[in-house]
């Protein structure tokens, strides 16, 4: 049994163990500091209070390995250049949403440039005579070519009544 303990011992001391515990404490730190490096460049695409990314960072540094486990833990889910361009795209949708029209007969929705609804056939417009362009009701006047317009609305009074027969 004594003999088994020298053996290890003398394994241990020999120089080349003491070489292996050097690179590996070396390999560690490097690692610790690639951690703090990471900590930082992740935190500034996440947070946007320069703070918070402060104390992350700090956090890291002060407590090799578990700081950064923390902040991994803690952190946002997202990218702030990924919460802006969802706050963007969620814009853009309310703007499209506002901009859709609805059928006021069948309440369902139609485009824009719809002259008729084409679920229930109500005329949604009429159209200018002299160029033929969608005209809104309230318009007096074509704003494409200038022409009256006030006479052609009995004209799609006129066509509701006969697509209501048909």
């Amino acid at each position: 049994m004594e003999n088994t303990f020298e053996t290890v011992r003398q394994i241990l001391g020999s120089p080349l163990w003491g070489v292996a515990g050097r690179v590996v404490l070396v390999a560690l730190g490097i690692l610790w500091l690639a951690l703090v490096f990471w900590t930082f460049k992740d935190a500034r695409q996440r947070i946007e209070d320069k703070l918070v990314v402060v104390v992350a960072v700090l956090t890291s540094l002060v407590f090799p390995f578990i700081g950064s486990l923390v902040y991994l833990i803690l952190r946002p889910a997202e990218y702030l250049m990924d919460a802006k361009e969802r706050e963007l795209e969620i814009l853009a949708m309310e703007q499209e949403l506002r901009s859709v029209r609805i059928c006021p007969n069948c309440r369902e929705p139609v485009r824009e440039e719809f002259v008729a609804c084409p679920k229930c056939r109500r005329p949604l417009r009429d159209t200018c005579a002299s160029c033929g362009r969608p005209l809104e009701y309230w318009w007096k006047l074509c704003p494409y070519c200038g022409r009256d317009v006030i006479a052609s609305h009995r004209g799609v009074e006129e066509t509701a009544e006969l697509l209501e027969v048909n």
